[in-house]
């Protein structure tokens, strides 16, 4: 199994609710993927945002600086929205990112979280479904045929058109992030492509069901089994204590879910929340090293899991702290877990 970490970005926010400015929270970000690699996780990946809590807008700026001071750890997005992307531009841009890290460049492609991205570039949320299907299709036969003829409804056409770079196998990982619909899992699994599953609520084992649809559908459409991958993307933050990080972390996380929490119109952020999310049956893993190491495993048990991905900087914890929650993830949780599964 995988271990790695998708950051969404986000800035860090001061007591008097002041955000940090963007170029150091980019700058802290190279310093802790650069970390990532020294310590031994296999996959770092970052999301699009367009808000003003994020400081990540176009996840191939930050992948491509990465890829210059690493030299092992897969280097992807967590996630392009590709509704209101270009998949022609996407692809380029990951090829380049491939080409620059030999080989390590990865794209998640998903249809995210919020939707900012949409009026910005000039897309219409009545089209949400169409955009996903359409794009990703693309951006699938893309991966496949060079040079490429295609037609579609919200792009011009392309004829017997070239698209370069080519990455360097001239094929790039492409994953599909599913926040928890069914139709998701039906498009991934037609195109075999490997699912990373976003459990930010609730209990875990109630995405057993999703699990079990898209290995079956992926079987239906005659994939080999032998390339089937699934990962989890999962809030966490490792310290030395358990309490203490927990108890220093619940003022960052909570601020986070409320600030998202006023435009969707959800209550305020509760403490009981995030204690029960911490529990044995939560989707939280925020403690130490041990608690991670259990629950990590039984998430694997649970899910057969090829991947799993700590999301590490929900609400914009200090970089002092994610720099040794890193340095536990690597050191201490990684090892341990690796050395279980080769029981």
């Amino acid at each position: 199994m995988e271990l790695g970490i998708g950051m969404f970005g986000d800035n860090h926010y001061d007591r008097n609710g002041k955000p940090q400015s963007p170029g150091q929270r980019l700058q802290e970000m190279i310093e802790e993927i650069k970390l990532m690699d020294q310590v031994g996780l296999d996959f770092f990946g970052i999301g699009e945002h367009h808000r003003p809590d994020y400081a990540v807008s176009v996840p191939e700026i930050i992948l491509a600086a990465a890829s210059t001071v690493t030299k092992k750890i897969k280097l992807g997005s967590a996630v392009n929205v590709i509704s209101s992307s270009d998949p022609v531009r996407l692809y380029e841009s990951y090829a380049m990112i491939d080409q620059i890290s030999n080989g390590r460049a990865e794209l998640m492609a998903g249809r995210g979280s919020f939707i900012e991205s949409f009026p910005l570039y000039g897309y219409r949320l009545e089209d949400y479904e169409d955009l996903f299907e359409e794009k990703l299709g693309l951006l699938v036969k893309i991966n496949k045929v060079n040079p490429i003829t295609w037609e579609g409804k919200f792009r011009p056409p392309l004829e017997n058109q070239l698209i370069l770079p080519r990455a360097v196998q001239d094929h790039l990982n492409i994953w599909v992030a599913v926040g928890g619909t069914p139709e998701s899992v039906v498009r991934a699994a037609k195109y075999g492509l490997p699912v990373i599953f976003a459990i930010i609520g609730g209990n875990p084992a109630q995405f057993k069901p999703l699990f079990e649809y898209y290995k079956k559908l992926y079987e239906h459409y005659g994939h080999d089994m032998k390339k089937f991958q699934v990962g989890v993307h999962m809030h966490a933050l490792f310290g030395e204590d358990s309490k203490k990080i927990a108890d220093e972390y619940y003022p960052v996380y909570s601020s986070q879910m409320d600030r998202v929490g006023r435009s969707r119109g959800w209550p305020l952020y509760q403490k009981q929340q995030y204690d029960v999310g911490r529990g044995p049956n939560g989707h939280l893993i925020i403690g130490n090293s041990d608690e991670a190491v259990e629950k990590i495993l039984h998430m694997q048990e649970l899910f057969g899991l090829t991947r799993f991905s700590a999301h590490m900087d929900v609400g914009g914890p200090s970089h002092s702290l994610l720099m040794k929650s890193i340095e536990i993830f690597g050191t201490k949780i990684a090892p341990k877990i690796r050395e279980a599964l080769k029981k």
